[in-house]
Order: C-alpha cells, then structure tokens, then sequence
C-alpha cells in the first residue's frame, strides 16, 4: 500500500528521536574525519577533540569548512577514505582555480539516491510516472543525482539531458511524460518554445509534477511556471559540495523546503560575525553532513541566504523548513551604499504580464557614480504601442526604486534580445565595475 511517506519512520520521527539520531551520527562523524589531515590540524589549532562532541549545540565548537578549504586541498585532501573505496567523484564548474572535488563511496551514492527518492516521492511522484531530466549530466550533480533518485522511486526515466528544447518537447509529448525536472529559466524557455510549435502544455502533454532548483527564483516566477505549463511545481534546494539534488525540497504545502536532518545538521549565522541567528531572522545556511563515508564536511559554509521556518508543517514530516533562498551572501550587489539582491528586483518585474521571464542587471561606473540597467525582454502579449511603453517604463522604475531604494534605469527590449541557453543558468547580473 502506497503512503504519502518515501520512509514513514525516518520522515515523521519525533523531535527527540531526530535529535538523539543527530548526535549520535554528528559523533560517529567527528571521529571519522580523525582520519583526514585537514581536520586533525583544524582540531589541533581549536584545541578540541571528538570527546569534546556531548551534545548537538556542540556542533558551534567545530571548525568552520570552505569552498576555499575545497580548493586548497584539490583534489583529494579532504578525503576520509582510501580512494579505491571511492566510486565516483564530482566537481564544480568554477571557471577559474581548482574546481571543487567531492568523493563518494557505493554507499553514499544509495544514501544519496534515497534521499532524492524521498523529495520525488514527497511531491507526488510513483512509479506509475515517467520522469524526464533535462539537468546535464557528468560533472554536474543534477543529472545523475535526479536520475538515481527517480529510478529509486520506480519511475520509467528518460534521461534527456541539457539544451535541445525541440527533442525535450517532443519527448514530453511522445512518452507521456509526468514529472520533468528542469532550473527555472529553462522551464520558462521550453513554455515559449511550445507556444512557438504551437503545443498546447495543458492539453497536449500529461505533465502534471516540475522540480525546480539550481537558480534563485522568486514566488512571482514560480507562480508564472505554473500558470504556465499547467503544473505544481516544487522548489529543490542542492548543493555538490553536500551531495547535489536531494538536501532539502518542497512538500505539497510549498510553504518552505524540507531539509533532511537525519543527513545534515542546520545551522544559520550571520555571515559577518559567524553567529549564530534566531529562527526566522535570514543569515548564511550552514550544513554538516552526518551520514557520509567518503568526504564528511563540518559546518560547510555554503553562503546562501535563508531562514528557517518556525513551526511546524501540516504534511506531518518533523524536518525543519527553509524559506525560499535569497541568493547568495557573494551574489548580494552593493550600489551606492545600499545591499541588493537580483530576487528583489525579479519580484518586481514578474507582476508584469508584460514581462518575459528574461532579464539582465548591468552594473557600471560612469562620471564616477555606479549606475544599474535593469533590461527586461517584453511578453508576446505586447503590441507596438509607445506611449504604453513608456508608461510601463516609469511604473517598473517607480517600483523598484520603492523596493531597492536605488533608482535604476529600466529598457524594455524585445523578446529574443536577452540572449539565453538551453544548458547553463540564467546569467541576471554583470558587474562591469569590476574593470576599471
């Protein structure tokens, strides 16, 4: 018999229970990364020592770990295991220094494959369903971390792939495909793709279920996907670094995502002083894995932006929630004085029916004063009618400067000027500033 839980015991534990799971885990973990050398001389220089690890608050005595620690000791030196008891690694895609490696055992890739199973399963997903993956795959832990996950539920999978948006169409259409995973621009540009074949979503395909994640998007754009594509459709928070797809996700009440404690430990700080914030107040999310062989990572500082959820959810799982991510604490834009982050002002264009999802902040210094175009492609809807643009220009300025309390300059250009890419992420700002 079928349930709304992946795994009842694990989802819907108690609190103490959850908690007593933790520490027990948190501790196995510490001693574990006694066989790494990176952490032995972190602990050294903290004057700690696993014994040290009572209880879970004790987590705040461990050392902080970094995407720059990753780089330092590329590619193996946070390993914790021999590499011949590794099976697969992945990496980042940075596009300058050492990428991130992360190493995973046969073990951490079926605790991983579960764990997204879960999230398919929490949204509605059976094995009854075909899933489709348009994510890359190699490298990038979307592809194969969803693959597994969805295989692990039972579901015929077809493993698309990136880019092509005609085949992904085509696809959808021919196997009958349910639940489609996809980041969001890229669900937006196979919506205007299927208006220009003339595919109706809502009566010529069967989707009904679209995971979205890898891009911070804002409710405005998440509401228009669904309008659009005639789907629910559920936020996924994942980071390679931690496993991939699989940390944290919506449930059917999308009031905030999930994330698996009983595979991490949650902590949010402020990202200047490194303390500790109140639930509810958005700081730097920092995980810890606690069930992980072949790379464990303390109190991983991942720099996005978010808060956690107080009470509790009426889906019945006890996992704690995190709000929507804001972006990252390196992504925030700093003009004039004043903090910005791209969200803040994607929100703003969305309510425009006008508007395609299509948009770019550019950033540059002229006369000495910074300056932020904000251009965003219009909507089919639009006619050619002037006097309405201008009109739509100043209430889009007037609005953002209310929001951001900076006055930008607004272009609204035609659909198709914004370049886009079936493969990679939206790319929404360009600081310019940085060349001079």
């Amino acid at each position: 018999m079928q349930t709304n839980y992946f795994n009842p015991e694990l989802e819907t534990m108690n609190r103490q229970q959850l908690e007593q799971l933790q520490l027990q885990r948190l501790k196995k973990t510490v001693e574990h990364c006694m066989n790494n050398a990176f952490y032995r001389k972190r602990f050294k220089e903290l004057g700690i020592t696993p014994d040290d690890i009572r209880s879970l608050d004790d987590v705040k005595k461990l050392p902080f770990t970094s995407k720059e620690d990753l780089r330092d000791n590329y590619p193996f030196g946070l390993s914790c295991v021999p590499l011949k008891e590794c099976t697969r690694l992945h990496s980042s895609s940075g596009t300058t220094g050492n990428p991130t490696v992360v190493l995973h055992t046969q073990r951490d890739l079926d605790e991983w494959a579960n764990a997204v199973a879960r999230c398919l399963w929490m949204v509605g997903s059976r094995p009854e369903d075909v899933f489709q993956n348009s994510a890359g795959y190699g490298m990038f832990t979307a592809g194969l971390g969803f693959q597994y996950g969805a295989e692990k539920v039972g579901m015929l999978t077809v493993p698309a792939a990136a880019g092509n948006t005609t085949r992904q169409i085509k696809f959808i259409k021919d196997f009958g495909t349910t639940v489609l995973h996809a980041i969001p621009s890229y669900a937006s540009r196979i919506y205007e793709v299927m208006k220009q074949e003339g595919v109706d979503p809502r009566t010529d395909t069967k989707l009904r279920v679209l995971c979205i994640g890898a891009e911070p998007h804002s409710e405005e754009q998440r509401k228009r996907i669904e309008e659009n594509l005639g789907v629910k459709a559920y936020n996924s928070y994942g980071i390679s670094e931690m496993m991939g797809p699989g940390v944290a996700f919506e449930c059917p009440e999308q009031n905030g995502l999930h994330i698996w404690e009983d595979y991490f430990i949650v902590e949010i700080i402020d990202p200047v002083t490194l303390e500790p914030v109140p639930d509810g107040q958005l700081g730097e999310l920092v995980l810890t894995t606690i069930n992980r062989e072949a790379m464990p990572l303390l109190r991983y500082r991942t720099r996005d932006l978010t808060r956690i959820l107080p009470g509790e959810c009426p889906c019945g799982r006890t996992h704690r929630r995190l709000a929507r991510l804001q972006g990252r604490s390196d992504d925030m834009i700093i003009l004039k004085g004043v903090n910005i982050f791209p969200i803040q002002i994607e929100k703003i264009l969305l309510k425009f029916k006008e508007l395609s999802t299509d948009y770019l902040i550019t950033l540059e210094t002229k006369n000495g004063n910074d300056t932020m175009t904000v251009e965003v492609e219009l909507s089919q809807l639009f006619t050619d009618d002037y006097t309405r643009l201008q009109t739509l220009e100043k209430t889009i300025t007037r609005l953002l400067k209310d929001e951001i309390l900076i006055t930008p300059k607004v272009k609204l250009v035609p659909k198709g000027t914004l370049a886009t890419s079936d493969e990679k992420k939206a790319v929404r700002v360009k600081d310019l500033r940085k060349m001079f």
